[in-house]
């Protein structure tokens, strides 16, 4: 898929956005993003895709995981990426407040050095525009730090801007439609250059039990790196509710075009809490 193709998808998820009306008010239409299984509703892990839901003024949201992938390349090799955390803090005005610690990350390939260091640091806002019955739409900056280490961080300032668009077809069932234009570096060991990508991503959720919701997601970019092309990668997974202030998930991902995120294949576990 070049930027071309990206266009049509950019003019619907515009046009789904701005149709959603604003409706926190009416008693008749319960909010999507509170009840029994909010959390799943809540949690940007373990998609790609960020949620639309904000967390409620007064509340917050902590994440964390562990990630192993098998790295693409004649070599091959392994990565490990830990302890993927992210806090979000609810705001007043439908608002929220997002930070993205760095994480640790190692790199093996055979005949090569072991490589360790930590990623950048995000620090962004979301803002909920409001539900309807079956839509919820959202909107959110995020800006990544240059910080990190020369093998892992960001040489310069990123910035990404995505709109999050909800249908639930049914009580059980969900799609999620993000996209994102981000402009960010490589690290420095990679050269730092700079590149522009327009960020696609689906989602599909299926909740059997209050408590129990299978996924599925295709993401991808419209360039992977200065001068190269674009890349897809799909993921799916499971996630469970301890209580409704605790999940636990399992995730294992795919490439499918190009070379986004460097792997074949990954898998991952992590948590998520609201407090």
């Amino acid at each position: 898929m070049n930027e071309l193709k990206i266009f049509p998808v950019t003019a619907l998820l515009a046009t789904l956005i701005m149709s959603i009306q604003a409706v926190r008010a009416a008693d008749t239409i319960q909010n999507p993003c509170t009840g029994p299984s909010a959390l799943f509703a809540l949690l940007d892990r373990p998609t790609v895709s960020d949620s639309a839901c904000v967390v409620q003024y007064g509340q917050a949201v902590l994440e964390a995981g562990y990630q192993h992938a098998n790295l693409a390349g004649t070599g091959g090799g392994t990565a490990d990426n830990f302890p993927e955390a992210e806090l979000r803090f609810g705001l007043p005005g439908h608002n929220e407040l997002v930070l993205l610690p760095p994480n640790d990350n190692l790199q093996q390939v055979p005949g090569s050095p072991h490589l360790q260091g930590f990623s950048a640091t995000t620090i962004g806002i979301k803002h909920e525009l409001g539900y309807t019955k079956h839509w919820l739409g959202a909107v959110e900056s995020l800006f990544t730090l240059p910080s990190g280490s020369p093998t892992f961080g960001s040489r310069g300032t990123g910035v990404a801007f995505n709109g999050i668009v909800d249908y639930a077809p049914s009580n059980d069932t969900g799609i999620s439609l993000q996209l994102g234009i981000t402009s960010q570096t490589n690290p420095a060991l990679a050269g730092g250059g700079r590149f522009t990508s327009v960020n696609p991503d689906i989602t599909f959720t299926w909740l059997p039990l209050w408590n129990l919701q299978f996924y599925g997601e295709v993401y991808g970019q419209s360039r992977t790196g200065p001068g190269l092309g674009s890349g897809f990668d799909a993921d799916g997974g499971v996630q469970y509710l301890l209580t409704p202030y605790c999940e636990v998930d399992l995730e294992e991902g795919v490439r499918l075009s190009g070379n986004l995120g460097g792997f074949t294949h990954y898998f991952g576990a992590g948590m998520g809490f609201l407090f």
